[in-house]
């Protein structure tokens, strides 16, 4: 019976299409194996085409995709491939994060332009894309299927860590923008989840806290099983036989 069960979890996302963003280095790639080990359809975005093409080597039906989310004009040419490749969207993680200042300063000491890096990856970047991806979203979602953003969050949303100014804050907005979006798309069947993975032994966390102890830290697959049941449980039971 347990092997019946897990049998049927690793498959429970069957012909599901999933764009990640951030989906080369991290929770995103863990997320990209994660979902394609539950049968999605996976197409990911990263800045670097190396990266990008290394990935899609390593992981054959992945569709890589180049482009940088704080770019306003890479949004709508990300946007066209995703829906061209994946043939429409069930779900988005808008998983891509910017710290702003690398090391981490107090944020009288933040540039500027810092912090527009933060705001632009953080929040900008995922409300253009979210915005852009609406209507297959929301297709979807008529189709019976439902439909999910997920946005990844963090702590640094809600409590106040000295010198994560500018990651927290661009966080903060974040989570809250995606449970105003998350209202206002109910009636549409479109679900917005925001959702902390929690500290994880990433390139991300490295360049934050470079003297962290990994053995302390949650390994990032962990994190992508624990994200992949959150979408999982946010779509109807019909969906995997939809496809």
């Amino acid at each position: 019976m347990k092997h019946d069960a897990e049998a049927d979890m690793s498959r429970q996302l069957e012909g599901v299409r999933v764009a990640i963003t951030g989906g080369t280095s991290g929770l995103g790639l863990a997320l990209v194996r994660e979902l394609l080990r539950r049968g999605a359809r996976v197409a990911f975005i990263a800045r670097t085409r190396e990266r990008v093409d290394a990935v899609a080597r390593a992981h054959p039906g992945t569709h890589g995709i180049v482009g940088d989310i704080a770019c306003k004009e890479d949004i709508y040419q990300i946007a066209l491939q995703i829906t061209g490749n994946l043939g429409g969207l069930d779900v988005l993680v808008n998983g891509a994060s910017s710290l702003g200042p690398t090391p981490l300063a107090l944020l009288a000491d933040t540039e500027c332009e810092d912090l527009e890096l933060a705001l632009a990856t953080n929040v900008l970047g995922p409300f253009r894309l979210t915005k852009a991806l609406l209507g297959a979203l929301s297709a979807s979602a008529r189709e019976g299927c439902g439909s999910v953003v997920l946005n990844v969050s963090s702590d640094a949303a809600v409590n106040a860590y000295p010198q994560w100014g500018a990651y927290g804050a661009s966080k903060a907005a974040l989570h809250h923008m995606g449970r105003i979006w998350d209202e206002e798309l109910a009636g549409e069947g479109v679900h917005v989840l925001s959702l902390d993975p929690g500290d994880m032994d990433t390139p991300l966390h490295a360049l934050a806290v470079p003297d962290a102890d990994p053995a302390t830290l949650k390994r990032p697959e962990t994190a992508a099983r624990e994200l992949a049941d959150a979408i999982a449980a946010a779509l109807p039971k019909r969906l995997a036989l939809s496809r």
